[in-house]
């Protein structure tokens, strides 16, 4: 598929309003993306878990208005209107009118809310704009024929997921791996099928029955702001001095990948997830200027789990996203065991003891819709 590929049909209906609501996972990166080029698009390839319980439910509703060649909305967060969250709206819509060209149509109320805290510190725009994405394709449907945009065959539509997963890679890079799940590449890896730096594409090849039903527990190291969001972060990479060598690790390391996921070599996949995120976070350590993310605790809670993991050789370990919050992955066979780990070791580590637990999940789902 090509940009060309997703510029939309002449729409052959006429609808005067109505209201979409989806539920949209987050995502938890193994190989992580960490700089871009122009248009969102990544330099390196990742790939996901996708998320189950964390996830942000929007409803998006639309009246029909005179086109005055500007976009016109209103956001609210768990029924409060957020103003400020309107210019990353304004530049989400700028980058998608050429695909989306009625949005200048209508007067869209933007209704969302996290199923997680909001000030938890999980990033929650992966989830966000690829709800926000799948309800603009549930009006585009409506637009182009009479059936409804949220049934089954919506889901089963693979051009229309890729498209969903594409608007929202112009919203957020990774929002286009929460579309679906349970593991989600991005970015064109030579070796992955079908894969794109367009859009994210479910996982082709075989997955061992070790990575099925596989948990992540968030511990909340620190609730608040980003002293340096993930936008500086990634635009930080341009004139990193190591930058090149990471965009090729990550490549080796989705290729070792693949035959991990096929094998269950829970050993290697530890191996290269760690690493993974301890990549990321030297790559802040060492760009111009450099950051540090992880907290005091972060360090206190990978100590832990490498300690715990020693002593027990239950298979558990950590990533981090482009924060200090840490994410234990372990498979189900030893939840029972990591839970008791988490609540008496690692959740003295979080702020206020608090710990969000999750699963991978299947991607984004229609809510109510009829």
């Amino acid at each position: 598929m090509t940009v060309q590929d997703f510029i939309s049909k002449p729409y052959s209906n006429t609808v005067e309003s109505g209201n979409y609501t989806w539920a949209s996972p987050s995502n938890i990166a193994l190989v992580k993306y960490w700089g871009k080029k122009a248009y969102q698009i990544p330099e390196n390839p990742s790939v996901s878990f996708t998320l189950d319980a964390c996830k942000t439910v929007t409803t998006l509703s639309f009246t029909k208005k005179k086109n005055d060649g500007m976009f016109s909305f209103d956001v609210y967060l768990e029924g409060k209107r957020q103003d400020d969250f309107k210019p990353k709206i304004q530049t989400f819509f700028e980058r998608i009118e050429l695909y989306m060209p009625f949005l200048k149509d209508y007067h869209f109320k933007i209704e969302t809310a996290n199923t997680f805290p909001h000030s938890s510190g999980i990033a929650s725009s992966a989830s966000g704009m690829s709800a926000l994405a799948m309800c603009l394709m549930s009006v585009e449907q409506e637009l182009l024929t009479p059936v409804s945009g949220t049934d089954e065959t919506f889901l089963k539509n693979n051009y229309r997921i890729q498209k969903a997963s594409f608007l929202a890679r112009l919203g957020s890079g990774s929002a286009c791996r929460s579309i679906e799940g349970s593991l989600v590449v991005w970015g064109a890896h030579p070796s992955i099928e079908g894969s794109s730096d367009l859009y994210g594409i479910k996982y082709p090849y075989k997955v061992h029955d070790n990575f099925k039903d596989y948990h992540d527990t968030i511990l909340l190291v620190d609730k608040g702001e980003k002293q340096v969001s993930s936008t500086v972060g990634h635009n930080l990479m341009y004139n990193h001095p190591f930058a090149q060598e990471r965009f090729n690790q990550a490549g080796s390391n989705l290729s070792r990948l693949i035959a991990v996921f096929e094998s269950g070599d829970l050993n290697t996949f530890i191996e290269i997830v760690e690493s993974e995120a301890l990549t990321l976070h030297a790559m802040m350590m060492t760009s111009t200027p450099y950051f540090i993310l992880m907290k005091p605790n972060t360090l206190e809670i990978i100590n832990k789990i490498w300690a715990f993991r020693n002593h027990t050789g239950i298979p558990v370990c950590f990533t981090l996203d482009a924060g200090a919050n840490v994410h234990v992955l372990y498979p189900d066979k030893v939840s029972d065991q990591v839970i008791e780990f988490v609540k008496n070791e690692l959740a003295v580590h979080c702020q206020n003891g608090q710990y969000i637990c999750d699963s991978i999940g299947f991607g984004a789902k229609p809510v109510g819709n009829e």
